[in-house]
């Protein structure tokens, strides 16, 4: 019975993100489908069901990226709600990590260019090379002087900070 499909979806899809009725009637509303916590439960839970319109089912396919196929088929072939949840997880930090080892690929291209362009400085002489090296023990005691005294600490213990 696709209607029961529906409301057995809605929930299970609501739980594995763990929100409440009100957090997914938000949501709907948030993507132009506005229905109130109150009829949400009525479908997933009510005595008789509350049946879902056409507006209600486009709504929920946006809120949960869900193919209407997926809206109203079986619901049971998609594991439990621990396993979805974990697999949203999974696909999350994935993409997160991606998006992090780039932009360590980028600094650490960018901070080869300021190397070379340094010691390019530096090799015209010794002197020039001094003044690099005091520039840049100055610039550290600077940024250690201007961070909160625990990452100082750790900084002077050679452990990066907290979120570095």
């Amino acid at each position: 019975m696709p209607e029961d499909h529906v409301a057995a979806r809605v929930k299970l899809e609501r739980e594995v993100r763990g929100w409440s009725t009100v957090k997914l009637a938000e949501e709907m509303a948030a993507v132009g489908h506005p229905i109130n916590q109150s009829a949400i439960w009525r479908i997933e839970s009510g005595k008789p069901r509350r049946r879902v319109n056409l507006d209600e089912a486009l709504g929920f396919c946006k809120v949960f990226d869900l193919t209407m196929q997926d809206l109203t088929g079986p619901p049971g072939k998609l594991a439990t709600p621990r396993i979805r949840q974990l697999a949203r997880e999974y696909v999350q930090m994935t993409r997160e990590y991606h998006q992090l080892r780039a932009a360590i690929d980028r600094n650490q291209m960018h901070l080869g260019e300021i190397q070379r362009e340094l010691d390019a400085y530096g090799d015209k002489g010794p002197e020039r090379r001094g003044q690099v090296d005091e520039l840049l023990r100055l610039e550290e005691r600077a940024l250690m002087r201007s961070m909160h005294p625990s990452q100082a600490r750790l900084r002077n213990q050679g452990q990066p900070p907290f979120g570095e």
